[in-house]
């Protein structure tokens, strides 16, 4: 969940009011466990997300509140980071924006560390999907960004799939290792995949979601061929059919094909998206995906954080 509580619909480059953003916050965590609890997974876990908070973007009582309802059970917070939008952005600021960030969700406890000590860990989405510079130069500007971010501690990224951005890399459906050095300009155009029985060495991994064509998409009753890449929004909620095309991309670690990766993303405080998320299709969505006992003999389904998500490629 790309969660910008600022985000402004009509105007993309402002920040929504301090009122109004609380507003967002509080009806998100008031509604979202309503929406979901109904409808566990198969180790009775609900629906969660992983809220990539925006560090440009911290505001302490804000990020307090979203804890609380971390505690209790629906999702974690990691983070994202838009910057290099108006000018490029460099290197030291890059650095010093994710350090003080991290450190700031670590204080609160919203972070990880391995195995319990050292730094903190974190995961991380880019902004305007330009991870690594590869929006020729738009949205960006640090052609290192991906050895920063392993300096600071992150584990792995979550930002692609990125279509249908100029961003969008070729490598796709996806867990690897870049392939490239990591000071170098979208390192992750290239990468070794995850395989079992050969621990991965270099980090950030790369955890992709599905990105395909939907030849069966209609529009007013007509064909409307269009990309899969696995957004949720009202405009195109969840549904059964979109999880057959999520299946078939069929991510996952090499020689451990029967656990397959799906990694969805949306805006959770895009307004314009409230029915996708908090109301009637994401409801129906898993009704059908958790709610059939028969589905049990062709499927099991786990609910997980990007942390978690990390953690069972590792095990595999």
């Amino acid at each position: 969940d790309h969660f910008e509580p600022a985000f402004q619909p009509e105007a993309p480059a402002t920040y929504a009011d301090r009122a109004e953003q609380e507003r967002r916050l509080d009806g998100w965590c008031r509604r979202y466990p309503a929406t979901v609890e109904s409808w566990p997974d198969d180790d009775g876990q609900p629906l969660r997300h992983t809220y990539f908070y925006p560090a440009e973007q911290y505001d302490a009582a804000l990020i307090d509140r979203l804890e609380k309802h971390c505690q209790a059970g629906w999702g974690e917070i990691e983070i994202h980071l838009h910057h290099g939008v108006g000018i490029p952005d460099t290197g030291e600021n890059t650095r010093r924006a994710l350090l003080e960030f991290r450190d700031a969700l670590a204080a609160r406890g919203c972070l990880s560390r391995e195995n319990g000590v050292g730094p903190p860990r974190y995961a991380f989405v880019h902004g305007n999907w330009a991870l690594a510079n590869s929006a020729q130069g738009r949205f960006c500007g640090v052609d290192d960004e991906m050895q920063i971010l392993a300096d600071t501690g992150c584990y792995a990224d979550f930002t692609l799939p990125s279509a249908p951005s100029s961003a969008q890399i070729s490598k796709i459906n996806a867990l690897y290792e870049c392939g490239t050095p990591l000071d170098e300009c979208a390192p992750h155009r290239r990468g070794r995949d995850l395989q079992c029985g050969r621990p991965p060495k270099i980090f950030p991994l790369m955890i992709q979601g599905p990105l395909m064509l939907n030849l069966g998409r209609r529009k007013h009753g007509w064909p409307f061929p269009g990309i899969e890449n696995g957004e949720l929004t009202t405009a195109n909620p969840p549904t059964m059919e979109r999880l057959r095309l999520w299946r078939r991309a069929a991510i996952a670690v090499r020689g451990r094909p029967e656990w397959l990766f799906i990694k969805l993303h949306c805006h959770g405080m895009d307004p314009r998206d409230e029915q996708a998320l908090l109301g009637s299709s994401i409801q129906q969505f898993l009704l059908e995906l958790v709610g059939r006992p028969q589905r049990q003999d062709e499927y099991l389904v786990h609910f997980v954080t990007a942390r978690e998500v990390v953690n069972i490629a590792l095990a595999a």
